[in-house]
């Protein structure tokens, strides 16, 4: 989920493409029910019924055209709604230890992608009652994106979410037309009223690595879900997964709590991680994560 959608949880009923129907009757569902909206065009559905609890991503569409091996053998990030990719590192992420859901089913044909996983018993840190407690969830972004880190050995991680496969993606971007990235209503504050010329020279200075993890690469608030008690309980939709500097992952989820809570809560985010904030660093992945 890589940007704050005005209205992310569906009010109204979704439509249930086929492929998701035919899945919920083979899990013998009898509720099936849309729950969030991506900002690629997809659809999260729960299915409840005598299998208990699954979640169903439905990507419509052709899937996107594999990554690319980046020099020293590292797979970057797929395009968005690589489903097949996201199953990849969630198998990689839960076989070492991380706390993420398992895979049930992973397909795709000429209309769309599916990914099944199993339901986990916690809630969405952008749902009540966090809402109503912001700096508990914030606590649990925290404390998540530490146990993530910890969790995943960078040595054995085959994806990559570096800085440098980023900026070039930036670059990119910022040669095409109608590119989005540069207005003020998606810039941090931090950048507004700076020329597009000055945002790129930022970007070329990148920070010194501080400490490389395996990081989660969409670290905002809704891709983490807390118990009833407010602990950190898991950590969901990884299709970004790989390796980086662990402020990468720190910068967007502090600021996702901007917009997901009305009021900004990095140094929260941060003291649960454990880390004073490094306003450099943050500053610079904030960019990094606009313009990439």
């Amino acid at each position: 989920m890589s940007w704050p959608l005005d209205t992310p949880v569906p009010t109204d009923p979704v439509p249930v493409p086929p492929q998701v129907a035919r899945l919920a009757r083979g899990a013998q569902a009898d509720d099936v029910l849309g729950v969030w909206i991506n900002g690629v065009g997809g659809t999260t559905f729960r299915l409840a019924g005598s299998s208990g609890v699954r979640f169903v991503k439905w990507q419509p569409g052709p899937p996107p055209a594999p990554a690319a091996p980046q020099p020293g053998g590292l797979i970057g990030p797929p395009g968005d709604g690589s489903l097949a990719e996201e199953a990849r590192r969630l198998a990689w992420a839960r076989e070492h230890g991380a706390r993420v859901p398992e895979v049930l089913d992973v397909g795709a044909d000429d209309d769309g992608a599916w990914l099944v996983t199993s339901g986990l018993p916690g809630r969405s840190a952008v749902v009540e009652p966090w809402l109503s407690q912001p700096v508990v969830a914030a606590r649990a972004l925290g404390a998540g994106l530490r146990a993530l880190h910890d969790a995943l050995p960078v040595a054995d991680c085959p994806w990559t979410w570096g800085a440098d496969v980023r900026l070039a993606r930036a670059r990119a971007r910022a040669s095409s037309s109608g590119v989005d990235a540069w207005s003020s209503d998606t810039l941090h504050p931090d950048h507004h009223g700076v020329a597009r010329d000055e945002l790129l020279a930022r970007l070329e200075d990148v920070p010194p690595v501080d400490r490389l993890v395996v990081a989660h690469g969409d670290a905002c608030a809704p891709n983490t879900l807390l118990a009833d008690d407010g602990s950190y309980l898991a950590t969901i939709d990884l299709d970004s997964l790989g390796v980086a500097d662990r402020w990468a992952d720190l910068a967007v989820a502090g600021w996702s709590t901007s917009w997901n809570y009305g009021r900004d809560l990095t140094a929260e985010v941060c003291a649960a991680y454990g880390v004073t904030p490094d306003e450099e660093r943050l500053a610079y992945y904030r960019l990094l994560w606009n313009l990439a």
